[in-house]
């Protein structure tokens, strides 16, 4: 990690010892915002610029992906979900639709991965989860699906580069005192945590990330970000 990206406070485990589960672990103490916590001057420009560009050179792609999913399986293209903003405000997210419609029930009907799901913290692997289309398994790998949110940017309620947005219930049970930190900023497109691992980044260690972009937050950092997040994509790293 570089140096410059400082922690805001210790892990929630001892040094050196490795939390058996998330279950496990106690949520931390309140973590106060840093003072200069805040997004740089400027930024909400960049974002717009930002996306809007990005939008026009993607458009033929996301057209073509827009065909892709509607031709493939049966439901809308696009999948809205409720995610927690800036200051707590909620708004509506947009990717692809990269699920079957009735994909609770298609899970069910496997008792054994089922099981598996609910002891991995309601996550599966993607190649194993029966409710992913097979174009869906190609725009999640490639982070495809998130595209859409490019229009969340335009509509302020996220960011290019900032923490990733997340559910209330997500935000209430796995933040704990991090909570603050992440309400200190808009939701961003990727992020430190999108480029440092993804699923492969768990709880607490995910909140403290994010802890640490907030206390570097700056167009250097931004752009640093920005720079490794094709890697990222290209190769799929973290995708699960």
């Amino acid at each position: 990690m570089h140096e410059d990206w400082v922690l805001v406070a210790e892990p929630a485990g001892a040094a050196g010892v490795v939390e058996p589960s998330l279950s496990d672990q106690r949520p931390p103490a309140i973590v106060p915002v840093p003072a200069s916590g805040r997004a740089w001057p400027g930024k909400r420009v960049i974002d717009i610029l930002g996306a809007s560009a990005l939008l026009l050179l993607t458009l033929p792609l996301l057209l073509l992906m827009a065909v892709l999913v509607k031709a493939t399986s049966p439901g809308p293209i696009f999948f809205r979900q409720r995610r927690v903003g800036r200051g707590g405000t909620e708004f509506r997210m947009f990717k692809f639709r990269t699920m079957h419609m009735h994909s609770e029930a298609r899970l069910r009907s496997d008792a054994a991965l089922h099981d598996l799901f609910m002891r991995s913290g309601h996550k599966i692997p993607s190649h194993l989860d029966p409710r992913i289309t097979r174009v869906g398994k190609l725009l999640r790998r490639l982070s495809l699906d998130e595209l859409p949110q490019l229009l969340n940017v335009l509509l302020g309620d996220m960011s290019i580069v900032g923490p990733r947005p997340v559910e209330r219930t997500q935000l209430d049970r796995d933040y704990g005192g991090y909570a603050p930190i992440y309400l200190a900023l808009r939701p961003g497109l990727t992020g430190l945590w999108q480029v440092s691992g993804r699923s492969t980044v768990q709880f607490p260690e995910r909140a403290e990330l994010d802890g640490q972009y907030l206390r570097a937050c700056g167009p250097w950092i931004d752009a640093k970000i920005l720079l490794r997040t094709p890697l990222v994509v290209l190769t799929g790293l973290g995708a699960d």
